[in-house]
C-alpha cells in the first residue's frame, strides 16, 4: 500500500521511489481489486490515464502543486470526454469540458482516476441509494459508507487515491468523511465555482474535498477554489482566506462552542467519544462554551420539510420519474404543492434563525458538533430508508442555509471498527483557520490516514501569522474618549481597549491650530505620554487612516508594557512651529493647565 498523502508523494517522486505513470497504474489494478466496494462508476482506462500522465512530461514536483497526485470525481461532476450519470443511466450525458474545479485541478498537475459512485442525484447521506451498488465502509462493510459521495470518500480511505471531490448540500461531505476516517472540507459556499456540476440545489451545493490530512485538504482547497465569473453563484476569496495561513495549530487561548443538549440517538460509544474530543480542546486550551441550539435545528428542518425541495425537483424536472430510484421519487415528489407563498414564509424564518446563529457563532472561534449522531448498518438503512438518513443529517443540514464553512475530523473509532468524527464550524471565509484548528485536533488524537497503518506527517511549511479582523489603535489628542474627533472611532466601530502610556520615549508637541498634539520618538529625552488603546474593525482602518490630515499620521507607537501598535506619530519638522508640552504629561493634562 502506498502512502498517499501529498507530502509523502512528492517526496517519493522526486527520489525516483516511484514515477507517477507507476503508481497511477498500479492503483487502478488496486481499485480493480477492490470492486465489492462498489466505488466508481468510470474507472478510466489505462489509454485515458496515461492522457493525463503525458502532461507531467517535462515538468516538475517544485512546479506543480499537485504533480501526479491521484484523486477522484463524484459522478455528478464534469470530467471531459466521461459520461457523468449522477448514478441515474437514464440521465447520462458526455460533456465536452471539464468543470471548472476539475480544470484547476488538471492544470496543477493531478490525475483522475475516474467518476465514482453517489447516492442518485446527490439525495442521501447513506451512499445506499445507487443502480451502480451500495456503497460499504471501507472498515466494515455491514455498515453504510455515508452519502451520497459514497465513492469519494471510500475511495480515499481505502488509499485507491490522494484525495477526491463530493458535494455537500446536507451534509454529504462529511458524513461520509466522519464514517471513513477522513477529513471533509465543506468550502465556503461559492468558493469552489459550481460550474459542470449537476444541481441538485443550486443555491446551496458546494463542491467538497476529502482528504488524509487537513495539509492535503488545505492544499486542494487553495488550488480549486479560483473565482469564475462565469458562475452567478461564486464569491471571491478574502485576502485572509488564502493557503499561506495554514498551519494545523490552535491559539494559546480559544473559545468553541458546544450545544447544551445532544442527541447521539442511543449510541453511548459515538457520545463518549464526543466528550473525549471536547476533553482534548479543552486540554489544548480551549474554553467550552454551551450554545442553545435549538435555532440551529429548527433551520435545518426547512432544508427537506420546507420549500427547499422544490429546489431538487426543479433540477430534475426533465428526467422521467421513472428512471429514478423510488426513495427519490418520494423524496422530490415532496416538493409537489409547495408554493411561492411557502418559499417566501421559509425564507423569513431562515433570516431570523441566521441573526440568532451568528450571535452564537461569532461569540467563539468555533462551534464543534458530532457530524453525524451515529452510525447505521446497511440493512437498518434498507429497512428505514428516510427516517435513518434523516438522523444523520441531524447536525449537517442546516450548514448551507446558514452560510458556514465546516470541516469534518475523525476522532476515534467504534467497537464495529468503523470511525467516527465531529464538525468545527464558522462564518464564511474561513476555511484556512478551520483546517488550521482541525489540523492541530487531528494531530493530537494521532490517528492514521484513512484505511492505512500510515501516521500523520508532521506539518511542513512556513505559515504566515493570520492577519487578525481587528487592529490596535494608539491615539493620544483629539481622539481620546470624550474629545472632538472621538466619533471617528466608535463611528467605525472602535472599542476602548486600555488607557495606559507609552514608552518613556516620546515628546509631545501641540499644534499651530491649538486643536492637536503632535508625538515624536525621542529615545534621548523622551518620557511616558498618556495614550488610550482603541480596537478597530480592520475593514475600516482604511478610510480612517485616509482622514487624517498632514503632518499627522500613522506609524508604530511603542507602550509602556514594550509592545507595539499602529498609533499617531508625526515628522520631526513639525517642531520648529509647535510648542513643547511633554511636561504636562498628555494631551489631557496640557488642555487642564490652561486658563
Amino acid at each position: 500500500m502506498f502512502n498517499l498523502n501529498i507530502t509523502a508523494l512528492k517526496q517519493a517522486y522526486k527520489k525516483n521511489d516511484i514515477t507517477p505513470s507507476e503508481l497511477i497504474l498500479a492503483l487502478r489494478e488496486q481499485a480493480l481489486t477492490q470492486q465489492e466496494h462498489n466505488v466508481w462508476i468510470t474507472l478510466l482506462d489505462e489509454t485515458k490515464l496515461n492522457q493525463y500522465l503525458a502532461f507531467l512530461d517535462g515538468k516538475t514536483p517544485d512546479e506543480l502543486p499537485l504533480f501526479g497526485v491521484p484523486f477522484a470525481i463524484k459522478d455528478n461532476i464534469d470530467l471531459a470526454g466521461v459520461p457523468t450519470t449522477a448514478a441515474c443511466p437514464d440521465f447520462a450525458y458526455t460533456p465536452t469540458t471539464n468543470a471548472f474545479v476539475v480544470e484547476q485541478l488538471l492544470k496543477a498537475g493531478a490525475i483522475p482516476l475516474g467518476k465514482t459512485n453517489l447516492d442518485q442525484f446527490a439525495t442521501g447521506l447513506v451512499g445506499m441509494r445507487s443502480p451502480y451498488g451500495e456503497g460499504k465502509n471501507a472498515f466494515n462493510s455491514n455498515y453504510i459508507s455515508g452519502g451520497s459521495s459514497a465513492g469519494s470518500a471510500v475511495s480515499t480511505a481505502l488509499g485507491q487515491v490522494s484525495f477526491a471531490l463530493g458535494t455537500d448540500t446536507a451534509g454529504s461531505g462529511r458524513v461520509p468523511a466522519a464514517l471513513n476516517n477522513l477529513i471533509g472540507h465543506k468550502p465556503t459556499k461559492g468558493l469552489f465555482s459550481n460550474s459542470g456540476l449537476v444541481p441538485a440545489c443550486l443555491s446551496l451545493d458546494c463542491i467538497t474535498v476529502f482528504a488524509l490530512n487537513t495539509q492535503d485538504a488545505a492544499l486542494v482547497t487553495s488550488v480549486a477554489g479560483q473565482y469564475d465569473k462565469q458562475d452567478n453563484y461564486a464569491r471571491e476569496n478574502k485576502p485572509d482566506n488564502l493557503l499561506r495561513y495554514f498551519e494545523p495549530k490552535l491559539p494559546e487561548h480559544f473559545s468553541f462552542g458546544v450545544p447544551s443538549n445532544l442527541d447521539f440517538y442511543n449510541n453511548p460509544e459515538t457520545e463518549a467519544l464526543f466528550e473525549k474530543t471536547v476533553t482534548q480542546l479543552e486540554n489544548l486550551g480551549g474554553k467550552k462554551v454551551d450554545v442553545d441550539f435549538s435555532p440551529f435545528i429548527e433551520a435545518a428542518k426547512l432544508l427537506y420539510e420546507g420549500p427547499w425541495v422544490a429546489e431538487r425537483w426543479l433540477a430534475v424536472k426533465d428526467v422521467k420519474r421513472e428512471s429514478m430510484l423510488p426513495v427519490i421519487q418520494t423524496i422530490i415528489g415532496s416538493a409537489e404543492g409547495k408554493t411561492a407563498a411557502d418559499a417566501f414564509s421559509a425564507q423569513y424564518q431562515l433570516q431570523a434563525f441566521k441573526k440568532i446563529c451568528d450571535e452564537q457563532v461569532n461569540a467563539v472561534d468555533f462551534l464543534l458538533t458530532p457530524t453525524c449522531p451515529t452510525q447505521f448498518t446497511r440493512e437498518e438503512l434498507r429497512a428505514e430508508p428516510i427516517k435513518y438518513n434523516s438522523i444523520l443529517g441531524t447536525y449537517t443540514n442546516f450548514m448551507n442555509l446558514l452560510d458556514y464553512t465546516a470541516t469534518n475530523v475523525p476522532v476515534g473509532f467504534t467497537q464495529n471498527g468503523v470511525s467516527w468524527g465531529v464538525t468545527l464550524f464558522s462564518q464564511a471565509f474561513t476555511d484556512m483557520k478551520l483546517l488550521s484548528y482541525s489540523g492541530a485536533l487531528h494531530q493530537a488524537l494521532n490517528l492514521p490516514q484513512g484505511n492505512s497503518e500510515f501516521a500523520l506527517q508532521p506539518f511542513e511549511g512556513n505559515a504566515v501569522p493570520r492577519p487578525s479582523d481587528r487592529i490596535n489603535v494608539v491615539v493620544c489628542g483629539a481622539h481620546l474618549e470624550g474629545f472632538p474627533l472621538n466619533w471617528q472611532l466608535t463611528e467605525r466601530g472602535a472599542t476602548l481597549v486600555d488607557k495606559t502610556q507609552s514608552a518613556p520615549s516620546y515628546q509631545l508637541y501641540a499644534l499651530p491650530d491649538g486643536k492637536r498634539p503632535a508625538m515624536i520618538r525621542d529615545d534621548e529625552n523622551g518620557t511616558a505620554i498618556d495614550v488610550e488603546v482603541w480596537s478597530m474593525p480592520m475593514e475600516y482602518f482604511g478610510s480612517f487612516v485616509a482622514g487624517i490630515p498632514a503632518p499627522l499620521g500613522i506609524g508604530k507607537v511603542e507602550l509602556a508594557d514594550g509592545t507595539w501598535h499602529c498609533g499617531f506619530m508625526s515628522e520631526g519638522n513639525v517642531v520648529s512651529d509647535a510648542k513643547n508640552i511633554t511636561e504636562f504629561g498628555g494631551w489631557k493634562g496640557y488642555l487642564a493647565s490652561k486658563p
